[in-house]
């Protein structure tokens, strides 16, 4: 029999897997699906800018009144709602729904995070075990099941786009323009892509409403409310509202902080492009639009198995050898896509680069989130607000300038980025080897009656009323 609190854990993953196969199926089709004036990608630069906004405020506010579970409930709410706006995509529909979604995410996120530490800490109480142990064994089954969302909601959008026979040819004056070769904003701006039947369109996002709403239900109905008392608890300990928004900003006066910005926006940076500039302008472009799915399945793919091997390897490697191999595997593909002209025949190259970058992804992302709760222990919902910022800004960076330059220059400024990081980072790393920051050897989370508990045996003697 599993325990009720790895009962929970699964229930988080299977609703977050189940909203995610949508949103991110949704995400790496808008720079082709809603490709004219820039709209689709307008729409993510907005959602990532609502969540820089959200995330200096909204998580504690909706956290302490609604709790995990219906928090987690409600941003999974924003996020269909930006399913349903790409039914009628336009910009009075994408733009309103990508502010509701990103407004939503930080929350969503946020209380994600605070009930499996709860629970973490809960069932490290009962067994006697160590409650940071624990956490990441939770996390750990957590994003291994969510990563394989790319999957899923890149396999429906292939199998349903799939059916239309339209799509499968490319002209080959279309195939002159792909890839850097050309600007790459023709492609957009003259409409040449070639789209799916539109019953098709509303039948893939109808399918992305279904398991949204699924995600919905699954939380809704099977996930434990985890005591209010122990939430307002773990919040309370907190500084207050006007302390924890300054707090985010405060740590920027750590110059370790201030050095890992270029790592942290660049993996903003790496993501955006594959999603938005890899799939039209070279998958798109050159097989059409349904092929979009299979090489985004194949980038998931190699996320998710990387994620869980590097996740282990990293105690033997460190994090410096995986970090530059990311790198230098994002270098030698950005140096491809330069020089690379796609080309129907050369089908088994479209899916090296996506299988390479996420390779590459899987470090930057697992690695990075390692080395801020390493580098921040005591400040560690600083620091990782802070993340989520930069990481945000340099997703809202790189969609903002999608539909004005080259594409060629787009891959220029991806790798001086990189360049900087690779840079900035070493610094940072070897201060942390010559001086490395105490680790908080035993969790500070104690329960209400515990609390209550220790006072009692604290007092000496009480004059009855």
């Amino acid at each position: 029999m599993i325990s009720r609190n790895f009962k929970n854990v699964l229930v988080v993953s299977l609703g977050f897997l189940s909203l995610f196969t949508a949103y991110g199926g949704l995400q790496g089709l808008q720079s082709s699906l809603n490709a004219e004036q820039g709209m689709g990608v307008a729409s993510l630069s907005v959602v990532y800018a609502s969540i820089i906004i959200s995330s200096m405020f909204l998580p504690p506010i909706l956290i302490k009144n609604l709790g995990c579970k219906w928090t987690i409930v409600a941003g999974m709410a924003c996020y269909v709602s930006y399913s349903f706006g790409n039914l009628f995509p336009g910009w009075y529909t994408l733009i309103p729904t990508s502010v509701i979604l990103g407004l939503g995410g930080s929350p969503m996120w946020s209380a994600k995070c605070t009930y499996l530490t709860i629970s973490g800490n809960m069932q490290a109480a009962k067994d006697g075990k160590k409650g940071s142990d624990v956490i990441n064994q939770y996390f750990g089954i957590f994003f291994f099941i969510f990563q394989s969302s790319a999957v899923w909601g890149n396999l429906m959008s292939s199998l349903i786009f799939g059916q239309d026979s339209n799509i499968a040819h490319i002209p080959e004056e279309q195939l002159l323009s792909c890839g850097a070769a050309d600007c790459g904003l023709n492609i957009s701006m003259n409409s040449t892509i070639i789209k799916p039947a539109q019953k098709l369109v509303w039948t893939l996002v109808g399918c992305y409403i279904g398991v949204g709403v699924l995600a919905i239900l699954i939380v809704a109905v099977f996930l434990d409310n985890i005591d209010q008392e122990q939430t307002s608890e773990f919040r309370g300990n907190r500084e207050p509202f006007r302390q924890t928004f300054l707090a985010t900003f405060r740590l920027l006066k750590d110059w370790r902080l201030v050095t890992l910005i270029p790592l942290t926006m660049y993996s903003g940076f790496e993501q955006s492009f594959l999603s938005g500039e890899y799939t039209k302008n070279y998958t798109t472009c050159a097989l059409g639009i349904h092929y979009v799915g299979f090489v985004m399945m194949c980038f998931g793919a190699a996320n998710s198995v990387c994620s869980f091997l590097f996740g282990r390897i990293a105690r033997y490697t460190g994090r410096a050898a995986l970090f530059f191999l990311a790198a230098a595997c994002n270098f030698c593909c950005i140096i491809g896509l330069l020089y690379w002209r796609p080309h129907p025949e050369q089908l088994p190259v479209f899916f090296v680069f996506p299988a390479l970058w996420g390779m590459s992804d899987a470090i930057w992302q697992t690695q990075t989130n390692a080395l801020y709760g390493v580098l921040f222990p005591r400040e560690k919902e600083a620091a990782f607000a802070n993340y989520r910022m930069w990481e945000s800004l340099g997703f809202v960076i790189a969609f903002a300038y999608s539909t004005f330059i080259c594409l060629e220059y787009k891959l220029y400024i991806l790798l001086a980025v990189l360049v900087l990081t690779v840079i900035t980072y070493p610094i940072v790393e070897y201060n942390e080897h010559k001086s490395p920051t105490p680790p908080i050897e035993k969790g500070t989370y104690t329960s209400h009656r515990d609390v209550i508990k220790k006072v009692e045996n604290a007092i000496i003697c009480q004059t009855p009323m």
